[in-house]
């Protein structure tokens, strides 16, 4: 289960100036099992405490924020010496301490040698709370669910996924090999990104194992909104949470908050929705109506569209079942667009670790993402299938001449100038059809 941002903590781990480094990731995307995979590549030893697990850890933090105490008498719970540049120092569900967070700026000024990574699967909700942040000192990661590149390495052969990283856009790709992958990424829209589900998958091909572990994930996550969430809270929660595959199954699917239950208004749930998004479990697209840089700063935040963190998990809360996706039937059309949709915003948001927005021009057209990439503002028009036209691109097109447009479908087309004709299964190598 190789993961690509391996190569990104090696960067760290090696950096003159490294801080105390901060994982975020939604709960079971893989940062546990990656960071100790990384401690025993890359390190002597590894250090690995949890805070949610092990609730006296917390009382090592509690007096003060000596490092050198701190270390000893982590030393003794651990039963080993912790070494400076050697060892690595795990500290999961961080955001059980706060003290422990807050300690990371006293590691960074008083003892840099020492390697840090802290990490949980709620952090987002805990760095919003009222505690004494260590604002500078400390670099941030995000693991996000496997992309689908990542799927193809754990599936095999490797040697497919390393094909797709160099599509490029400038000659056709062979059928027998666009089917493959065609066929490939419909296997990925069941199983989606969660390690887990696709271990599972790789092992079994079992899709009632697939389902049950995907069913055990979505339980947990609402297990976490009435854990971690306040009370007053928990039945919005659930309530927006259930109603995302019905809005996206709408025609239109701007997320519309009396959708969620008759008689809510967008002051009734915005706290909660707040919550979803700051745990990572929810995407949010807002609307432009002018594409300019930066593009957060012509986004409309009352109008906007809602997708899921992974596409498996979004097939499976919404009972679409496996064999529509392998074989569309007639009536499977308006939902098959938003899970494409939603699986292309997730390989987007993965290779720029930044938002996406969408463009909307009254209703004469909508272009599904609108992306900034240095520079450029890059649209991005979706198709499920191997229907390209694109009015909507066109207009857009038409009015603002980008530099850079993009239609990504299941058809295998060369590129012409005016616009980048990306395969679905190809989307996260965007970058190399530009350059």
């Amino acid at each position: 289960m190789e993961r690509a941002l391996i190569s990104k903590l090696v960067e760290w781990k090696e950096k003159q100036n490294r801080k105390p480094l901060i994982l975020k990731g939604v709960r079971q995307c893989g940062k546990t099992y990656m960071l100790k995979e990384f401690g025993s590549r890359y390190y002597e030893s590894t250090a690995y405490f949890n805070f949610e697990e092990t609730e006296s850890l917390r009382s090592v933090f509690d007096k003060d924020y000596d490092t050198s105490r701190i270390i000893f008498e982590l030393e003794l719970v651990l039963g080993k010496t912790i070494k400076k540049e050697n060892t690595l120092i795990i500290f999961d569900e961080i955001q059980e301490c706060g003290r422990a967070i807050t300690s990371m700026k006293y590691f960074c000024e008083n003892a840099p040698e020492y390697h840090i990574v802290c990490v949980g699967s709620l952090l987002g909700i805990a760095l919003q709370k009222n505690l004494s942040f260590p604002v500078g000192k400390v670099d941030f990661l995000t693991l996000y669910p496997m992309s689908f590149v990542e799927f193809l390495r754990a599936s095999g052969p490797e040697n497919l996924a390393d094909y797709v990283e160099k599509i490029d856009g400038a000659v056709a790709i062979p059928e027998v090999i666009s089917d493959k992958l065609s066929t490939s990424l419909r296997q990925y829209y069941i199983t989606g990104g969660m390690p887990e589900v696709v271990k599972t998958w790789c092992d079994t091909h079992d899709i009632e194992k697939v389902e049950a572990i995907q069913q055990a994930i979505i339980n947990s996550y609402e297990l976490d909104f009435a854990k971690h969430a306040p009370t007053k809270d928990f039945p919005k929660l659930s309530a927006i949470w259930r109603s995302i595959p019905e809005q996206l199954a709408k025609e239109n699917t701007k997320f519309i908050f009396s959708h969620v239950k008759k008689g809510w208004r967008s002051k009734d749930l915005e706290d909660a929705l707040e919550w979803l998004i700051s745990a990572g479990l929810v995407y949010k697209v807002c609307k432009i109506e002018k594409p300019c840089i930066p593009l957060s700063s012509y986004a409309d935040d009352t109008s906007f569209k809602l997708y899921m963190s992974d596409v498996g998990i979004l097939r499976k809360l919404s009972k679409l079942p496996y064999e529509v996706v392998l074989d569309s039937t007639p009536n499977y059309k308006e939902f098959k667009g938003s899970m494409t949709e939603n699986y292309v915003l997730c390989e987007i948001i993965k290779s720029i670790d930044d938002t996406a927005y969408y463009w909307s021009s009254g209703n004469v057209a909508e272009v599904d993402f609108v992306i900034q990439c240095g520079k450029e503002i890059v649209p991005i028009e979706v198709k499920s299938e191997k229907n390209i036209r694109a009015r909507s691109l066109a207009e857009y097109r038409k009015k603002y001449e980008p530099k850079y447009s993009v239609k990504t479908s299941m058809k295998n087309s060369v590129d012409t100038e005016e616009v980048l004709n990306i395969p679905l299964y190809a989307i996260s190598s965007m970058n190399n059809f530009i350059k």
